[in-house]
């Protein structure tokens, strides 16, 4: 492209070309998407997890249009904001503040501002290789950064952010003897940038446990993962209420609209003018008719026949590879997972950095594209299902699943980062 900087505004989009061609999609519905040249995929990203009604639902497109042609942007409060923090909190037990942001990196900037400013400290402590935006204050420590891999007693810090291992209980405990300047520790339910990893039993209560120990706040990134195993954040499926979370992604099917919710004690800092909060499209009324038209359509979707369809997808796809030769595993939880060509999925990311194969991940990326399903062609992306992928969606993917082991049976594995 002459003026599109290397073709996307995100590298996130920088999908691999197939036959000499990119792929670029014209339209989308559902569970599909259509390129350029009317080929028909059935998709798993899903904007990156953010569409989890499917694409383009029809209410929320009606409440969006609607408030487009109304309401697009004025500059002050109007009708529609209040309801809708009111909706998300409805839905969010003791964290009952809200403020509007736009993407789920601005979520974040205001929820490590708000927790500097509440705590009067100024260091944040985030996941190695947890992904938590791509603004300077957390893309310290990413995926296939230096920092993100290190030995004991060399942990990386700059003058504001330091990092931990992922379900590591004794690293959280040895953090705080090498730092008192901790306002936050701030993670992902489920470390989903970077594997798929579930939290163990006990991990994120240890987090928070022993943050408050220490004068320090929890953050919960639920940017990818809030609104989607169940109609609520995530961490509350592994009862804690954290201090602050982030969301974003699933809140408004596919608009663009994030907020922080906290403990009002701690979002006060906002509220009194200590921390700065702004945005001239934050809290925009389409993105407020996109929150008070999902939240109700959340409330009646079943979530568990989404999960039981996800893990009947991910025992499917294990057993087509078996069955032709490959041992695959996948890491994650019901609807959201990552595939893995290894016996046993990481439960670290350490593990990951060994396990992680390349070629196979994305021979499996272009092999199905070709077949008609797309995926994330890195071998730390993830497959989403959203409640349009019904069980006819699902039977196919099983089918093409099953070619595409059978296509990939004589590629070598050879795994390593």
């Amino acid at each position: 492209m002459a003026y599109l900087v290397g073709d996307v505004s995100s590298s996130a989009r920088c999908f691999p070309l197939m036959d000499g061609k990119p792929v670029a999609i014209a339209r989308s519905n559902g569970p599909y998407v259509w390129d350029e040249t009317g080929k028909r995929y059935i998709d798993t990203v899903l904007g990156f997890g953010g569409t989890i009604l499917g694409h383009a639902p029809a209410a929320i497109v009606e409440a969006a249009s609607k408030a487009l042609m109304t309401n697009p942007l004025p500059a002050v409060n109007h009708s529609s904001e209040e309801a809708a923090a009111a909706a998300l909190v409805h839905r969010t037990g003791k964290l009952n503040k809200v403020i509007f942001t736009n993407s789920g990196s601005e979520a974040v900037h205001l929820a490590l501002r708000i927790a500097r400013t509440s705590t009067g400290k100024r260091r944040i402590v985030k996941i190695a290789a947890g992904f938590d935006g791509w603004l300077d204050g957390v893309v310290f420590g990413n995926v296939g950064s230096a920092e993100a891999r290190f030995k004991p007693g060399h942990r990386p810090a700059n003058d504001f952010v330091t990092v931990i291992r992922y379900n590591d209980f004794d690293d959280v405990d040895q953090l705080f003897t090498e730092f008192n300047d901790i306002a936050a520790i701030l993670v992902e339910p489920m470390l989903a940038n970077a594997a798929c990893i579930p939290a163990k039993e006990g991990y994120l209560a240890h987090l928070q446990a022993t943050a408050h120990k220490h004068g320090a706040l929890l953050i919960c990134d639920e940017v990818l993962m809030g609104f989607r195993l169940h109609a609520g954040l995530t961490s509350h499926l592994y009862g804690i209420d954290p201090d602050l979370v982030s969301v974003g992604k699933a809140i408004g099917s596919g608009i663009a609209v994030s907020a922080v919710i906290g403990k009002a004690e701690i979002m006060k800092v906002a509220e009194e003018g200590r921390a700065l909060r702004g945005g001239t499209f934050s809290g925009n009324p389409i993105a407020c008719a996109a929150v008070l038209s999902t939240m109700p359509a959340l409330d009646e979707c079943d979530y568990h026949q989404l999960r039981t369809r996800g893990d009947s997808l991910r025992v499917s796809i294990v057993e087509s590879f078996r069955r032709h030769g490959k041992t695959v595993s996948t890491s994650g939880y019901g609807n959201v997972f990552s595939i893995w060509f290894s016996d046993e999925p990481p439960a670290t990311y350490d593990e990951g950095l060994v396990l992680v194969n390349n070629e196979l991940s994305m021979a499996l990326h272009l092999h199905l594209r070709r077949e008609g399903i797309l995926i994330m062609p890195s071998p730390y992306g993830r497959m989403y299902l959203s409640f349009s992928h019904d069980d006819g969606v699902v039977e196919e993917m099983k089918q093409i699943f099953d070619r595409v082991a059978e296509a990939m049976a004589d590629i070598p594995v050879a795994s390593g980062a």
